[in-house]
């Protein structure tokens, strides 16, 4: 079996450079001295134990054994090539600077490129009678081996490279087999916070709330394929012809979303976003401007208080981050269950239950829907309930929660003020299909939800919590808010940064009784 391997046409190859007459046989796998006994990409009979922190979540096994079958069939759909000549031919693309892992950047030409590919077939046909064995290595073991092997077919083919040429080199031969490609780079970089591929070709991110044209770049469309499958296929989902939209994560939680032809008529499409390694705290959103001290001091009280809160906002406004922090603040001592489509929350607390939605599978059956698994939470005796995102139907069940003792619940919803946050609830019950009135279902709102907590992205691609508003009853059919936090612009700088500042509205929320008959006091002067 053959994997990392495209399909096997001679028509689409693409022209080999003429490479000098290797070494005879008994010389090529040493650099021209004798070969060792048994096989040179082998583990060493004494190899250290798989680590589990090397790859969190994931295995090297769980990454490349999708791979290997998804290769080993080649099927029409997976040898698509971008830029394909008339007579089948593939050009080849730009050189371009792709980062080291220090940070330092060199030019890999095509030369270098075609090199690259070279390592990583040799390596795959080397590896093939020992799939089992190579597939148990952890990731600094394989680097070893591709150093190795890098080593020899550089002084077998006379190249010559700089130690930071190699050194790229290397690790982009490592991110083909045990990583994610040219996303890699991009994944490890602690100020990229969102990776958009648009086409192969074509790669943004954005840093620091701007979107920036990336150098990295996919070999064609097959090579996006395989990245996409190298991400979903550990999590038991599938993208293909039949089912070309996939949500997943990667091993750190971070969110994934693929969409791949006929639907995107581009090429492959990926938005990965990304969670920061160390889950962000109270005082970095803090430090960010997103909240304020007197804002982190009300919600911490909320939280422990029992309130149940609704996280609300457009989409990439940091609901999830917000919603992360929010949740940091529930006792250790009480019991968490919560419920995504895909795992994102990274919860501190040690009594965690994580439940997570399924699509169906290939007979259409199967699914797990979000709303089942809310009913099925309020069986397993939960203190709190936390749903990432309402979307549908749920939102009557998590209503229904809230308002049947399953007090102190979180949720998010995507909303662009409070008060379309209670219109969105609105529709979303009706969504569930049950014929109810307006009126019972804003009551519902009313007596469920005592806390909306807006969030906002901003022109300068800051994130915000502009406004903290209480949902204090019904006055008639309409649903009564009261601002109690508010984030006021004043206009831009010089720097193109929004200028604005957050206050308190002066009023006191109606649920401070509540909080006090849970032994939580506020300082009079935090609303003024």
């Amino acid at each position: 079996m053959q994997f990392f391997k495209r399909r096997e046409d001679p028509v689409n190859e693409p022209p080999m450079a003429p490479q000098t007459q290797p070494p005879p046989p008994q010389q090529q796998q040493n650099g021209g001295q004798a070969p060792p006994a048994g096989n040179p990409f082998e583990p060493p009979m004494r190899a250290p134990e798989y680590d589990p922190m090397a790859i969190p979540r994931i295995s090297v096994a769980d990454r490349l054994t999708p791979v290997i079958e998804a290769e080993a069939h080649a099927d029409d759909f997976f040898s698509m090539r971008r830029g394909a000549t008339a007579d089948g031919a593939v050009f080849s693309l730009e050189p371009n600077e792709m980062p080291a892992a220090d940070g330092a950047t060199s030019v890999l030409g095509a030369d270098v490129q075609d090199l690259k590919r070279r390592i990583h077939k040799r390596f795959v046909k080397e590896s093939e009678d020992d799939i089992a064995s190579v597939s148990r290595l952890t990731k600094d073991q394989i680097t070893e081996q591709i150093r190795l092997l890098t080593a020899t077919i550089v002084q077998e083919e006379g190249v010559a490279l700089t130690q930071t040429q190699r050194r790229v080199l290397i690790d982009a031969v490592v991110s083909e087999i045990a990583g994610f490609g040219p996303l890699e780079p991009l994944l490890n970089d602690p100020e990229v916070s969102e990776v958009m591929v648009n086409s192969a070709s074509l790669i943004y991110v954005e840093r620091k709330g701007k979107l920036i044209k990336s150098d990295a770049y996919f070999e064609d469309d097959a090579h996006a394929l395989r990245i996409i499958e190298r991400i979903v296929a550990p999590l038991g989902r599938r993208v293909d012809e039949s089912s070309p939209m996939v949500d997943a994560r990667l091993p750190d939680g971070s969110r994934v979303n693929a969409i791949i032809p006929p639907l995107a008529l581009k090429g492959p499409s990926i938005t990965i976003r990304k969670f920061s390694k160390d889950p962000y705290k109270a005082e970095d959103l803090v430090r960010f401007g997103t909240m304020t001290p007197q804002m982190v001091e009300f919600l911490r009280a909320c939280v422990y208080g029992r309130l149940n809160i609704i996280v609300a906002g457009g989409t990439g406004s940091g609901k999830t981050t917000t919603l992360n922090v929010l949740s940091s603040f529930i006792p250790e001592d009480e019991r968490i269950v919560t419920i995504e489509d895909a795992a994102e929350l990274q919860l501190q607390q040690e009594h965690v239950v994580t439940l997570e939605s399924r699509p169906a599978n290939l007979e259409g059956k199967g699914e797990v829907a979000i709303r089942a698994l809310v009913k099925n939470s309020l069986r397993m005796r939960p203190d709190r309930i936390i749903v990432g995102e309402c979307r549908a139907g749920e939102a009557l069940d998590m209503l229904q929660a809230m308002n049947t003792g399953h007090d102190g619940s979180l949720s998010t919803a995507h909303a662009n003020t409070p008060r379309d946050c209670v219109s969105r609830l609105e529709t979303m019950v009706l969504m569930a299909g049950t014929a109810l009135p307006v009126r019972a279902i804003r009551e519902q709102i009313a007596s469920a939800i005592q806390l909306v907590v807006q969030q906002s992205r901003l022109r300068d691609g800051s994130r915000r919590i502009t406004q903290v508003t209480e949902i204090q009853g019904m006055e008639g059919d309409v649903v009564v808010l009261q601002d109690i936090f508010r984030f006021e612009q004043r206009g831009m700088d010089s720097n193109g940064r929004v200028v604005g500042e957050v206050k308190a509205t002066g009023l006191r929320p109606k649920f401070v009784s509540t909080l006090q008959a849970h032994g939580v006091s506020l300082p009079k002067d935090l609303f003024l």
